[in-house]
């Protein structure tokens, strides 16, 4: 088992702009750290970093406590399962897996045993002497896993694994990795994808990294944290909107006041006032803010329910324009002052046609507040403030 520590990793291609800006980051051992964020942001980049197949412009790369910057790929005690299975095609499944063991001259009986243990944890036992042409897309990838986990290394490295699966064989393979990595305890995993239901569902600790939109902080780390910490407590309105499935309501609104309590604020275009228990201490009356609430904390007000609302909650009545329908729950899309559109999670059982009026209700406490610079405004309570200061 090994750590691994990054120290101001830059790269850049030539004298081109960085693709990976000064990322410090410390991923224990035993830890299953994803590496999230959209298309091309730098996330395969750092890993590749990680395993020797990209050099390092400046900074350093240790693992298990020694740098390993000019250490080459196959001495670094790693092991990659790449996006593509890399297989060959002539070879069996036994033949595969075995292949980097042969290569470091292990003995047979060794890699005889390390092979069938490998084949019967990823229940391919019955599959050893099939080539790669006679296999469905998921055994594949449970074939270049196998072929990792032969090599019983410190770390495992995951470069999108699953992008190349249907939606079944996504969730089924996703099972199985995290089953592996309960096995596997002494081993860190690193697992970049930019599908936020495995980082969600894999990880004990998130890394998500700026978009490439986002030219002055492309290749930089937008928060790290646990999956809860991201989805609950977002740093900026860019966590907020890549994390949560659908992306979080953003409302242009205007600060009223600022006190011990909390930042008192309206709603652009509807005049809606909310108090929200946030420290207010770097906004003023009249900052414009950006107020965000999920879909899924929209509470559906139902019909004869009281409406009124309480200090600690904002009800908000609009026309519904769009209704889908997904069973066990609806997304009602209702139309927002300024042409922008606000999204409600309600029961699969409520019924909503275009043109009709719906009152769902935000309780502050579910709710979030970005200043201009993008970055949230942090809570009150003790526990938000250590984690602010910690983000700072």
């Amino acid at each position: 088992m090994a750590s691994i520590s990054l120290r101001a990793v830059q790269k850049a291609y030539g004298d081109n702009a960085p693709v990976i800006r000064n990322v410090d980051l410390e991923i224990g051992k035993n830890e299953f750290c994803v590496f999230l964020g959209p298309s091309g942001c730098g996330k395969s980049t750092l890993l590749r970093m990680i395993a020797g197949l990209e050099d390092v412009s400046d900074g350093d790369v240790s693992i298990g406590g020694k740098l390993v910057n000019d250490v080459p790929a196959a001495q670094r005690g790693v092991a990659m399962v790449f996006q593509s299975y890399a297989l060959f095609p002539h070879m069996t499944v036994y033949e595969n897996m075995a292949f980097g063991l042969k290569l470091a001259k292990t003995p047979k009986a060794d890699i005889d045993r390390k092979v069938r243990e490998a084949a019967r944890i990823l229940q391919l036992e019955a599959l050893l002497e099939r080539h790669p042409k006679a296999l469905s897309g998921g055994q594949r990838q449970r074939v270049a896993i196998g072929r990792a986990i032969v090599r019983e290394p410190g770390v495992f490295l995951f470069d999108e694994p699953l992008s190349n699966l249907d939606a079944t064989l996504r969730g089924q393979t996703r099972i199985e990795i995290a089953r592996l990595h309960k096995q596997f305890a002494d081993a860190s995993v690193v697992y970049v994808t930019h599908d936020q239901i495995e980082a969600m569902t894999l990880a004990d600790k998130i890394v998500l990294l700026h978009s490439g939109q986002d030219t002055e902080r492309y290749g930089s780390i937008a928060q790290v944290g646990a999956p809860l910490e991201l989805y609950h407590r977002p740093a900026s309105r860019f966590v907020a909107g890549f994390i949560g499935s659908p992306r979080m309501n953003f409302l242009p609104a205007t600060v009223t006041s600022v006190d011990a309590q909390g930042v008192s604020i309206t709603l652009d275009g509807s005049g809606e006032s909310l108090r929200l228990p946030l420290q207010g201490r770097t906004l003023a009356a009249g900052s414009p803010v950006t107020f965000g609430v999920r879909p899924e904390h929209l509470e559906l007000i139902t019909s004869g329910e009281n409406a009124a609302r309480s200090g600690d909650s904002l009800t908000l009545a609009r026309k519904v324009t769009l209704v889908e329908a997904l069973g066990e729950h609806s997304y009602v899309h209702l139309d927002q002052p300024g042409g922008t559109v606000l999204i409600a999670k309600a029961p699969g059982d409520a019924h909503f046609s275009p043109g009709d009026t719906a009152q769902f209700r935000a309780h502050a406490a579910q709710c979030h507040l970005f200043a201009q610079d993008g970055f949230a405004v942090a809570p009150l309570d003790a526990q938000s403030q250590e984690f602010a200061a910690q983000r700072a």
